[in-house]
């Protein structure tokens, strides 16, 4: 979020965002939520290994202990089922017989157990995408295409597993009816000269919604507004015929200046008749300059 003051770390907002989103996890999935606690993924790795202690019913049981005889009789080669890595940049989020299994694993290495858990990776990096053009129609009645672009990325990985089936896509959607939403409400000049302030405000919209999906919007731009051809031709005459009136108006205020020093001019001339003399000869020198054959010149 863009704020006067100075802001905080990433790593800090994303700690206070899972702590509001505890309660709302408990509520839509209490079981996931006993067994996972949000921590610190973008600097905390002790989630690796961490197992609960949920009862998983006595089938459960019968296919754990099964997958573990599996991996025993066939070792060392089970180990190339068993074991997983995920990158710096990635989490994985374990499912055991369809329940969390702890918080999300890596970066590193950790150990599935085949037939058994499932898990799903998910990236943590920056995404950009870019919000199609769409025609909005402006407090003003006027059809524009706007174009944004939109950075977010994942701070929760369970959530964003959990609570949305695509984080990414919903994302997406969302963006460009948030952009619709906010512009129609916006004349076509503010639209042009207050970008930034509709940036803000989108992000505002756009990272209240997706807070509770384990997405952060860091940023959002306004790309391009493409106006119809005939507003662009009727803008354009209407600025035309302002630089004109604006080009007269000027020429006006020239020619009356240029009036008022040419009357102080012949007040000071009228004052001294020597001075008008003067001005006979300096006008004789600017002729004779130009090797002119005749020269006419009154003499007062």
């Amino acid at each position: 979020m863009r704020s006067g003051g100075r802001q905080q770390p990433n790593w800090k907002l994303d700690d206070e965002r899972r702590q509001r989103l505890t309660t709302s996890s408990d509520q839509i999935f209490p079981m996931a939520a006993d067994n996972y606690r949000p921590g610190n993924y973008m600097h905390e790795r002790s989630h690796t290994g961490a197992h609960q202690d949920y009862d998983i019913g006595l089938c459960g049981y019968i296919l754990l202990v099964l997958s573990y005889v599996i991996i025993l009789l066939t070792f060392p080669f089970s180990l190339t089922v068993c074991l997983k890595v995920v990158q710096e940049y990635e989490r994985a989020v374990m499912f055991r017989l369809g329940r969390i299994l702890g918080g999300a694993k890596g970066p590193g290495l950790f150990i599935i157990v085949p037939c058994v858990d499932a898990y799903t990776k998910v990236d943590l990096r920056t995404v950009t995408f870019d919000v199609p053009p769409q025609e909005i129609l402006t407090k003003d009645s006027v059809t524009v295409a706007v174009d944004a672009v939109v950075y977010f990325r994942v701070f929760d990985p369970v959530i964003s597993i959990t609570n949305v089936e695509d984080a990414p896509k919903s994302t997406q959607l969302l963006a460009a009816t948030s952009l619709r939403n906010v512009l129609g409400t916006k004349s076509l000049q503010e639209i042009l000269s207050d970008r930034e302030s509709i940036a803000q405000t989108m992000q505002a919209a756009l990272d209240e919604g997706t807070e509770c999906w384990g997405v952060r919007v860091e940023r959002v731009e306004v790309k391009d507004v493409r106006l119809p051809v005939q507003l662009q031709r009727a803008m354009a005459a209407e600025a035309e015929a302002a630089r004109e009136a604006r080009a007269k108006v000027i020429a006006a205020e020239g020619e009356q200046k240029a009036s008022r020093a040419l009357k102080d001019a012949a007040d000071v001339i009228m004052q001294s008749p020597t001075a008008l003399q003067l001005r006979y000869l300096q006008t004789l020198t600017t002729i004779a300059s130009e090797k002119n054959s005749t020269i006419v010149f009154p003499i007062p």
